[in-house]
């Protein structure tokens, strides 16, 4: 791997650019102030930029630099934690769940209580991610996915579609909120990825509503701009259901449309399941039919 740095300076960097000191960093790797200086300098020239300023006191963290320091402390973090994972003695009675961030956050979490208090001897990994990678990797049993369900190298199940809802904050405008499809298009909206299209068409408006204000590719975002009654949004009935339950949002109109994503349950392709895969299988239908029919 000829782009790959080695990590050595990679650390000497992290370090660097987080204390603001070749010295503090040095003490911290437990190295000299040289040996930390060649490092950076190593990967300057690897990458062909400058990551800091030199100057009479020190070096200062430029632009560059300072991108590149925060992908890189995570990169580390990701290591520390998947060395951690291996050097603990696995339970017997351990699940590794992934679902993608959204879903876990605003379905699964409130849920989640009733599993541990069904099962309180497994030990459940819960782990927010949007690939079905470690999947085939072997490092994740479960995961909840939202797509097609036709990903290679793996069991998929149907759990349920989703449709889309116009939501608000009761606070919203002051509390005066829209009434009519024409009010709502008219009104401050958040736009994330989904297209107002199908829902203008079911609702009667004769023209489509172009994005403009607030986007952004993130759910969680979008919600909690709405909670804070900046605008009104078009989501995913299982983001805001329990929101919508405890008064915290209001669907502004009856007129809802299909989510063209369902989500899925996919399962490594093994020939018998582990008794803590059966137990969260079966308690994760129980939810998904009380959500439906509710």
């Amino acid at each position: 791997m000829a782009d790959f740095p080695p990590v050595a300076s990679l650390r000497s960097f992290e370090a660097v650019a987080r204390l603001g000191s070749v010295t503090l960093a040095a003490k911290e790797l437990h190295v000299t102030h040289s040996a930390i200086s060649q490092q950076i300098k190593a990967l300057e020239d690897l990458l062909g930029v400058r990551l800091f300023t030199r100057q009479v006191r020190g070096v200062q963290i430029n632009e560059e630099g300072r991108l590149y320091a925060m992908q890189i402390r995570e990169a580390l973090g990701r290591i520390a934690d998947a060395t951690r994972q291996v050097q603990v003695k696995p339970r017997r009675a351990e699940l590794s769940l992934a679902a993608v961030p959204s879903f876990a956050s605003h379905w699964l979490m409130p849920r989640l209580p009733r599993f541990r208090q069904r099962f309180p001897h497994i030990h459940l990994r819960l782990q927010a991610s949007l690939s079905v990678n470690d999947m085939q990797q072997a490092t994740t049993d479960i995961a909840i996915r939202m797509g097609k369900g036709d990903w290679a190298g793996v069991n998929s199940q149907l759990l349920f579609a989703d449709t889309l809802l116009v939501v608000a904050s009761p606070q919203f405008n002051g509390g005066n909120l829209p009434q009519t499809p024409q009010q709502i298009a008219a009104s401050e909206l958040l736009f994330t990825l989904e297209s107002w299209d199908n829902w203008c068409q079911a609702a009667g408006l004769s023209q489509p509503i172009v994005p403009h204000g607030l986007v952004t590719n993130d759910s969680n975002l979008i919600l909690q701009a709405v909670r804070l009654g900046q605008g009104i949004a078009l989501e995913r009935r299982s983001l805001v259901q329990d929101a919508l339950d405890r008064g915290e949002m209001v669907q502004l109109s009856p007129v809802s449309v299909d989510y063209p994503w369902p989500y899925w349950l996919v399962t490594r392709k093994e020939s018998e399941k582990r008794e803590e895969e059966t137990a969260f299988i079966s308690w994760l239908m129980e939810e998904v039919a009380h959500f439906i029919n509710n």
